[in-house]
């Protein structure tokens, strides 16, 4: 009569032990991941002046080499504030890789061994790309953009009253910072649509079809994601709708590739 009872409580209690081991080890990894984003953020605090250089780098050249040009706060905590959100967003740009291993190695013996192979690869993908969209936009994004809405001023002679920038330090950076958080988020669209391939939910004949829908997507996210004018939305919307085409072929390959194999 007693041994019935024995074998079903040793389960659970077993099934319990896994589970809260599984809380632990998600507990140590979310710690070592805060702890990690905190040293780099004060290591990025600590060098934010070098970093606000960088950034503010492509709009003096833009400005040129007049020696009025200059960038302003208009309250006491602005610039503190706006070093922090630096520092931080900073940190969070370079530990992204960390986190992302910390995540793999969780789920990772979960997984057979072919899933792990399929997955691999796009968690590799997903630091790479984000960093494509950043660098894309500091370096082409950013010089053309700030060259647009610089030709805006004017001088006297002009408007009878010059009309120059004085921008505050707070807009400037809340501008780029959204800028690249765009544009590393919508490069992720290769690694979302080969995720969806991969689970046999869309493929690339449906996607082909949808071409058009997704050219007129890619000018409304466009426009949702990046500041009110034609030129931001559209240098966001044509590398999306590229990876758009980008994701038919690699879904195509990977079709091909899985026909060959069956």
């Amino acid at each position: 009569m007693t041994d019935q009872p024995q074998s079903q409580t040793q389960p659970l209690t077993e099934d319990k032990t896994e589970v809260l081991g599984h809380i632990i080890e998600l507990r140590q990894r979310l710690i070592g991941c805060v702890a990690a984003l905190a040293a780099v953020t004060g290591v990025c605090y600590h060098y934010n002046d070098l970093i606000l250089s960088w950034l503010i780098a492509p709009l003096a050249q833009s400005m040129g080499q007049e020696g009025t040009q200059r960038l302003i706060y208009t309250s006491l905590t602005e610039a503190f504030v706006t070093s922090l959100k630096l520092s931080f967003l900073s940190a969070l740009f370079i530990t992204l890789p960390v986190i992302i291993s910390q995540i793999w190695m969780f789920i990772a013996p979960g997984l057979y061994k072919t899933e792990r192979k399929a997955f691999l690869p796009f968690l590799i993908a997903t630091p790479l790309l984000f960093a494509a969209g950043a660098l894309l936009v500091y370096f082409y994004i950013m010089p053309m953009a700030w060259h647009f809405f610089l030709s805006f001023q004017t001088t006297a002679g002009q408007t009878i009253l010059p009309i120059q920038l004085e921008a505050r330090i707070g807009d400037y950076l809340n501008l780029i910072i959204m800028l690249i958080f765009a544009f590393g988020l919508c490069f992720q669209l290769p690694v979302l649509l080969m995720l969806l391939a991969r689970a046999g939910i869309i493929d690339a004949d449906s996607l082909a079809r949808k071409r058009k829908y997704m050219l007129i997507l890619a000018f409304v996210i466009g426009a949702v994601l990046t500041p009110p004018d034609i030129l931001s939305q559209t240098l966001l919307a044509v590398p999306l709708y590229v990876l758009y085409e980008i994701s038919i072929f690699l879904i195509r390959r990977f079709e091909k590739a899985k026909e060959r194999e069956s």
